[in-house]
């Protein structure tokens, strides 16, 4: 059997640095302080290795990325926030050599327990090489690495139980791996192939947490950090402004406090008092979603809710009716909406950052035949607007606090009576012809996923009771169904 190991950073990663990943640890486990505490010993960092105690260095780092964090926290980040970060420095050119092997392991300067679930859940890896953590009796990580768990070399050879037959890695980084393989192989990776055979693709990271949109490298880390009050204030301002100005004013108003909004397309007019009104079927990428829409309107447009914290109902400068999650209930408070006007959706249920769609719930479907597909997408500079495990109430704050935030708007044309439940459609047909249409339109996927998968998988709850229990079970089904995702690639 073909095997291989390869280095994880400079390697399957481009940046061979493991340095911003602590600092995403720090930020996300701890907080701002100790991401600014490690952004300070920076320096003695990089000093120590450029005085060839790069060991040290990375001991240094570690224990001020994670003294005193409760392991609990740190298993979360490496679970919901990292994933996507490594994804996103993926060199593909090293993972088509990489996966060309049946059995693969990877050998990774940082703590073995921030890659282990990347590399095997979306990299295939059989093994992972890396330090072990030391945990004390309270469950708080102690900073310190365990150095009873033996050498690299000897952890890879135990693995493999023979030679391996590739090594992937740089020559520079000094490590004991390339020595014990057959061949060896070299960053930059080159594909020779002319016929191009379909590569297998790593399972797409589609559900991320966390609130930092960049991988905070020590330049972009200085950059939140300086930014930070300065963005407190800035959203202080948009939210006082967005509250006390009337809705038709504030697209004209957000270029002067760095925001845009985007319009495609036109929208219906408002519902006259002989008819019911249209149902705005939305994507979901932010809770802003039915303010924007709401603002491009120009009127206050109704919003279905699941489970919006208190603090931005309160904020919120439209009505909005919370559903409660049982079904005649729910569809007969829509109807009685829809009978004093418009109305908006968001069948996802849920908030989704990467370019797919969650599968669409089909209960609008069956309540109205006046159904308006609208594609939503915002971009952001600093930080996200969602989170799964954190404080749900400052979602609007961070919002608020990107320096340029923007949203699109695409209306597309109210669905046609043949393609609604009148013409004999069931609902699903219905609600999944919806999401292939706003999907089309963004050049998103559509996938089958739903809001308890992605709280299974990133809080280890459904969404609304916290229950930590058989988190790796109930996540099994949804990294099945990534694999299948990637097959379609």
């Amino acid at each position: 059997m073909a095997s291989v190991v390869a280095e994880l950073e400079g390697t399957l990663l481009r940046d061979p640095d493991p340095f911003s990943y602590f600092m995403l640890v720090a930020f996300e486990a701890s907080g701002l302080i100790r991401f600014a505490l490690l952004l300070m010993f920076w320096p003695v960092i990089r000093l120590l290795e450029e005085c060839r105690m790069k060991d040290l260095g990375l001991r240094l780092a570690v224990f001020v990325a994670t003294v005193g964090v409760p392991v609990t926290e740190f298993e979360s980040v490496a679970r919901a926030v990292l994933p996507k970060f490594f994804m996103d420095d993926m060199d593909m050119e090293a993972w088509r050599v990489f996966s060309s092997y049946e059995k693969r392991a990877v050998v990774t300067r940082m703590p073995r327990i921030m890659v282990e679930r990347f590399v095997k859940e979306h990299l295939r890896v059989d093994d992972v090489v890396g330090s072990e953590l030391m945990v004390n009796r309270f469950g708080l990580v102690t900073g310190f690495v365990r150095d009873d768990v033996g050498s690299v070399s000897e952890r890879v050879f135990a693995f493999f139980a023979e030679q391996p037959s590739t090594g992937l890695g740089r020559p520079e980084s000094g490590s004991s791996i390339l020595p014990l393989c057959k061949e060896e192989s070299h960053p930059p990776f080159t594909n020779s192939s002319k016929d191009d055979h379909q590569l297998v693709r790593p399972l797409p990271v589609i559900f991320h947490d966390g609130r930092l949109v960049k991988r905070p490298t020590p330049s972009t880390a200085l950059l939140i950090l300086l930014w930070i009050p300065l963005g407190i204030v800035l959203a202080a301002i948009r939210i006082v402004v967005g509250l006390t100005l009337p809705l038709w004013a504030v697209p004209r108003v957000a270029a002067f406090f760095g925001g845009k909004v985007v319009v495609k397309g036109k929208p219906p007019p408002p519902a006259s008092g002989t008819s019911s009104g249209v149902l705005f079927v939305c994507t979901h990428r932010t809770l802003m979603d039915p303010v924007v829409l709401s603002s491009v309107l120009q009127r206050r447009v109704p919003a279905v809710t699941y489970s919006l914290s208190r603090f931005s109902e309160i904020l919120s400068p439209i009505p909005t009716v919370r559903l409660t999650r049982v079904r005649d209930v729910d569809a007969e408070k829509i109807k009685q909406e829809l009978s004093k006007g418009d109305l908006v959706v968001c069948p996802e249920g849920t908030t989704c950052r990467e370019p797919f769609l969650l599968r669409f719930s089909a209960l609008f479907a069956e309540l109205t035949d006046r159904i308006v597909p609208v594609a939503m997408n915002n971009r952001a500079g600093f930080f996200h607007a969602t989170t799964a495990s954190g404080w749900k109430c400052l979602d609007p704050i961070f919002f608020f606090m990107n320096p340029r935030p923007v949203y699109e708007v695409t209306f597309l044309n109210q669905l046609p009576h043949e393609a609604t439940c009148s013409s004999g459609k069931s609902p699903h047909d219905v609600a999944n012809y919806v999401q292939r249409l706003l999907a089309a339109t963004l050049g998103f996927e559509c996938t089958n996923f739903t809001r308890k998968d992605k709280y299974r998988i990133l809080a280890g709850n459904d969404g609304m009771v916290a229950n930590n229990s058989g988190v790796g079970e109930r996540a099994k089904k949804v990294v099945e169904g990534l694999e299948k995702l990637a097959q379609v690639h």
